[in-house]
């Protein structure tokens, strides 16, 4: 058995996938399009069946030197140093392990980590989105899908910049010359370079109804096999709580 896979089949281990892509291609918004399409937007999170985490909730806490310097512009955040990798890689795999863990709540106005952490409650499906998910090796290895967002500069940066001024108090120029000076060449050096491990390339991100179509209703076949494992109560790797959960919660419609 290798990443939750076994002859082909999923087994009771959730099935994660991992979502990467520019800053601004739509990563999130991929992830939510296909939240909602499943049925899971509204529902308690503690009983759903497919659940997505960010890999900006596990920034690294600045010193106060670097937090002067982020309302600036002047820190590089898509920079692979600036995550707490091995916080990530042990969440994936108390993830993997059916168990519930806590992330990290990031404040994007204070560049902090807020005191509060939420929970994530054992799953079927996991989406892990973010720019570098796919950069460390040993994190690349916890996904048993890999979805790259491919969106082109001149949308990624107009997208950037009306949500890092509107949604983050952001300044103008402090937002143009840090796309030009730090988030265009860590694109290029970190994040560009691992759309070659992707296993489905997604152009034009959320518009891609077609694309997003076709990995729903893969999700919905894994989600079958899984409420049918579950039920029947085979397989021994299900934490008593997912199968709980699973027997409680109907498959989605077809």
């Amino acid at each position: 058995m290798h990443n939750g896979k076994a002859n082909g089949h999923l087994t009771n281990l959730p099935f994660i996938i991992g979502v990467a892509g520019g800053t601004a291609s739509g990563k999130s918004t991929v992830c939510k399009r296909i939240m909602e399409k499943l049925g899971q937007e509204d529902i308690d999170h503690a009983n759903r069946r497919v659940v997505c985490i960010s890999q900006d909730s596990f920034y690294r806490d600045l010193s106060q030197q670097d937090a002067e310097r982020a309302l600036r512009g002047q820190v590089n955040f898509d920079h692979p140093d600036m995550f707490d990798d091995q916080l990530l890689l042990e969440t994936l795999q108390d993830i993997r392990a059916g168990k519930p863990c806590h992330v990290p709540v990031y404040d994007y106005l204070t560049n902090s980590r807020l005191p509060e952490r939420r929970k994530i409650f054992p799953a079927d499906v996991v989406l892990c989105e973010g720019i570098l998910v796919f950069y460390s090796p040993e994190i690349r290895a916890m996904f048993d899908m890999k979805l790259f967002v491919d969106t082109d500069a001149d949308t990624r940066l107009s997208r950037r910049v009306r949500r890092d001024t509107q949604e983050r108090g952001r300044d103008l120029d402090t937002v143009l010359e840090q796309y030009t000076n730090l988030v265009k060449p860590a694109f290029e050096e970190f994040c560009l370079p691992t759309k070659k491990f992707a296993d489905v390339i997604i152009p034009r991100g959320a518009d891609n109804n077609v694309a997003i179509g076709l990995i729903v209703h893969h999700i919905e076949d894994l989600l079958i096999q899984a409420h049918k494992r579950h039920t029947s109560g085979s397989g021994s790797s299900a934490s008593p709580e997912r199968l709980q959960r699973a027997r409680s919660v109907p498959s989605p419609a077809r």
